[in-house]
């Protein structure tokens, strides 16, 4: 429950307790166990999974996908239309913008993600912007909306749930109309049978059942927009949330314990292995500490499979004698942003990606 202190904003708790709401949320919604970043695509069933509202009943003979609005020819898709096009596969890591908000303190009230909010899978579709330009954009159109088929009730505003790109954006080479998952038609939960996906962004930009795509001439001011802004207060207008910023993750040492998920190895040298990934360019360095950031050392980093995939890192890590360390890492992109190791709060607990940290006791073999 929410603790009253009046420099709370609403929507903020100092409470470390979950609220029966919120663990609703997280039966409906789960993150990816830390396990599956041994894997280079996420298997459907461990990917992470945000559902807002509803997943839509959906029968892919009579699924139609239309084009309007700012256009000099409206479209109107079916699913044979868009899987007779020219057909791309690619890896891309999706992460939801709330991933580590229930880490924060003063903490969000929402869905509860700790750091398991990730997934990469290999999407396959058609490029969007061949589409865009085939419906022929007018002059006067700046942005593109897209409308899912999910409806519901959010901060009490009614809704389908809808987002926007700039032309610019929608209309890059790697933005796909998805229909295939790991090889497969798209699970009813991740989007069956249509959904969007813009690699580089946080997974709220990623459309899923998508019915409508509308040109429009001025930005797009939609609940899921708005909610979508990094802010401090509620009056703030705050920033929005676009691509992801770099983190690090382990796959988690040895073996754990049950409830607590507190990890042992046995005293000895390990290879620590994990995942980095960012919307803002290549991974180009990660780092691990076994004192909970008070020192780092670099790790080994491997290549992505592609552009939008995370990519791989390894160290070599002495755990000499027995004790309990902080194994922590951190990851730097190109452009120069670099996790922080601590992470200040804003409002809804978005674009967290301060470092991950795991308490490893390293013990005497029996």
């Amino acid at each position: 429950m929410r603790t009253d202190v009046p420099d709370v904003p609403d929507g903020v708790t100092t409470s470390t307790e979950i609220s029966p709401e919120e663990l609703q949320l997280s039966q409906r919604n789960h993150g990816m166990q830390l396990e599956g970043l041994r894997y280079d695509v996420t298997p459907a069933g461990m990917h992470y999974l945000l559902i807002h509202f509803d997943v839509p009943e959906a029968d892919e003979s009579s699924w139609r996908l239309s084009i309007s609005g700012l256009v000099r020819t409206p479209l109107e898709l079916s699913m044979s239309d868009l899987r007779s096009r020219r057909s791309v596969t690619m890896p891309v890591t999706m992460e939801c913008a709330g991933n580590g908000r229930a880490r924060l303190a003063p903490r969000p009230i929402s869905q509860p993600w700790l750091t398991e909010a990730i997934g990469t899978a290999e999407w396959t579709g058609t490029p969007l912007g061949p589409i865009l330009q085939e419906a022929g954009l007018e002059n006067a159109a700046v942005e593109i909306v897209f409308r899912g088929a999910d409806h519901g009730i959010q901060s009490e505003v009614e809704q389908d749930y809808e987002r926007s790109l700039s032309i610019q954006d929608a209309m890059r080479d790697e933005v796909l109309l998805a229909y295939a998952m790991n090889g497969d038609p798209l699970p009813p939960q991740h989007g069956f049978p249509l959904r969007l996906v813009v690699p580089g962004w946080y997974g709220m930009t990623s459309v899923k059942w998508l019915t409508a795509i509308e040109a429009v001439d001025e930005p797009f001011r939609g609940f899921q927009m708005e909610s979508y802004r990094v802010r401090q207060q509620p009056e703030d207008e705050g920033e929005p949330v676009t691509r992801m910023y770099p983190r690090s993750l382990v796959v988690p040492p040895g073996f754990p314990d049950f409830l607590t998920r507190r990890r042992f190895v046995d005293v000895g040298r390990h290879v620590l292995q994990g995942r980095a990934w960012s919307g803002w360019g290549p991974i180009e360095r990660v780092e691990v500490s076994s004192d909970g950031g008070a020192s780092w050392a670099d790790a080994e980093v491997g290549k992505p499979a592609s552009p939008y995939a995370w990519v791989s890192w390894s160290f070599t890590w002495d755990a000499s004698e027995p004790g309990v360390f902080e194994l922590c890492c951190r990851a730097t992109d190109a452009a120069g942003n670099t996790q922080p190791l601590e992470q200040p709060c804003n409002l809804s607990g978005f674009s967290n990606n301060m470092i991950q940290c795991v308490p490893v006791e390293a013990r005497t073999p029996p």
